[in-house]
């Protein structure tokens, strides 16, 4: 059983926060199917976002999802504590600070794995937001800034050193991106020097992967971001709670989702479900023919209107039982 800080996860699969993707429909759906724990989006710290929509949106929770945690991101130690104690005083059980972010328009903002340069700086932050609130405090890292200059050892031990409950380390630097090996060689280092939970994160997909990345690298469990798009059902397979799915049941759940994302988003859901379908007709080899599936996809994002949208996929559902 893996534990962060007093807060026992029901597995050691957990769902990778990733801004604009794991919102609260996508992550209630992770859950259902077994995933051990999720983080919300990724929220700014800074307090006049506070009362704005789109962070209205990101820190969302979900009834009956404990522990909850929400991942911070900003690069000043006084706000990023201000912005803890905010989501603690709203209910949060975790504290979680994204230094593993690659975005341009996040390390612009000095934030993210752009902080990774600066271990003083990253030591200051969290030792701030450990002070100021009375939950745990995580942190998510990449290896380092670019391969000549690996330092999420020295990252590891500062967090640790600083009271940070748990590590998630995604194997690959900042200028890596998503590109190239992952370097699990270099998560297992991080296990071996701090006594914290750490999660491998980086193309995990399956359990296979899974069992050999947590004999790879002694970590406490895997994280999985990317190869759940389109398939939320996918960590719970990987922790052995969900079976295999037909695929009248992949497209009952495509419709759920969406009918979830046109009722939490209202009419702004019905642009934002189309990634998602996307993704989902993407991983549907059962469907058949690539170029038909993108096809269906190209009709889909062709849809304005809820209703239209439900009928698109009704359709698919009643030519595939024909």
């Amino acid at each position: 059983m893996v534990a962060i800080g007093p807060h026992k996860l029901r597995n050691n699969v957990l769902l990778a926060p990733m801004a604009g993707i794991t919102d609260v429909p996508f992550r209630s759906l992770t859950w259902r199917f077994g995933v051990g724990h999720v983080v919300s989006e990724m929220v700014g710290s800074k307090a006049e976002l506070w009362n704005t929509e789109k962070s209205r949106l990101r820190r969302g929770t979900v009834s009956g999802i404990r522990p909850v945690a929400v991942q911070i991101a900003g690069g000043d130690p006084e706000i990023i504590a201000e912005a803890a104690l905010r989501h603690w005083q709203d209910g949060a059980d975790i504290i979680d600070i994204n230094f593993g972010c690659p975005a341009k328009k996040v390390c612009r903002k000095a934030a993210g794995s752009q902080l990774l340069g600066d271990p003083a700086l990253i030591r200051e932050i969290v030792a701030a937001a450990v002070a100021a609130v009375p939950i745990p405090v995580t942190i998510k890292i990449r290896t380092g800034l670019a391969p000549e200059s690996r330092n999420g050892v020295e990252i590891a031990r500062i967090a640790e050193g600083e009271g940070a409950r748990a590590i998630a380390v995604h194997g690959r630097t900042r200028a890596c991106r998503f590109e190239g090996r992952v370097e699990f060689d270099t998560i297992a280092r991080i296990k071996a020097a701090v006594t914290v939970p750490v999660f491998a994160n980086g193309e995990i997909g399956d359990a296979q992967t899974a069992a050999n990345v947590l004999r790879q690298t002694g970590a406490d469990g895997v994280m999985i971001g990317r190869a759940a798009l389109g398939a939320p059902w996918l960590p719970g397979q990987v922790a052995g709670v969900t079976g295999a799915l037909s695929i009248s049941e992949k497209l009952a759940i495509v419709r759920e989702h969406v009918i979830a994302g046109h009722d939490y988003y209202g009419e702004p859901g019905v642009k934002i479900m189309r990634k998602h379908v996307q993704w989902y007709l993407e991983k549907m080899t059962e469907l058949g023919n690539p170029a038909w599936r993108r096809g269906l996809v190209s009709e889909f994002n062709r849809l304005t209107e809820a209703g239209t949208q439900l009928d698109h996929l009704d359709g698919l559902s009643l030519r595939l039982a024909a």
